[in-house]
């Protein structure tokens, strides 16, 4: 397994009982790195405050914060750059590797209105840089927009929609001259 692009390993036996706080900040090259990764234009910032808390004693942890991030992405219409301001408030449960479901053997079943099975915990630690990342991806705008872009679909009854979408291929010949 490779190390992710923004990592902050915690060790999980390390934390206190009373769980640790956290305020962690991507540098350039690792905002680069998770830019290409997302598809994103760029990150001008990626930031989160985090705390990790054990819970029960059979060595879980939750995960709780608040990301805020700059990010620079295409507008779905026009392609124009737009930067978007990402905040988000997330929790996330992570269990021994034991304790969480395995997916390689057992059917996970999810309900939407359930919490989220917990993660596994990897030799005892959590990627706080990681997780961080992964609530980055989920906060994103899929479809960002430039104010006022409208998308003008081509009408319904035009040469295109007659022709049909592969029309443009009706006169091609290969170049050797066979058939």
């Amino acid at each position: 397994m490779s190390t992710p692009e923004f990592s902050r390993p915690v060790v999980v036996e390390k934390l206190p009982p009373a769980g640790q706080d956290f305020a962690i900040e991507a540098e350039a090259a690792e905002r680069d790195a998770l830019a290409r990764r997302f598809g994103l234009l760029g990150i001008d910032r990626l930031a989160a405050d985090i705390r990790l808390r054990p819970v029960g004693a059979a060595g879980a942890v939750r995960a709780s914060g608040r990301i805020e991030a700059v990010v620079r992405q295409a507008c779905v219409v026009t392609l124009v750059e737009l930067t978007n301001r990402v905040e988000a408030e997330f929790e996330v449960a992570y269990a021994p590797a034991h304790a969480a479901p395995d997916a390689d053997r057992a059917e996970i079943t999810i309900a939407l209105d359930e919490e989220d099975p917990p993660d596994p915990l990897i030799d005892g630690v959590i990627d706080i840089g990681e997780t961080t990342a992964e609530q980055l991806a989920l906060a994103l705008d899929p479809y960002p927009r430039a104010p006022g872009a409208v998308f003008d679909a081509p009408p319904a009854d035009g040469p295109a929609a007659r022709a049909g979408g592969l029309s443009a291929l009706a006169g091609w010949k290969p170049r050797d001259g066979s058939n």
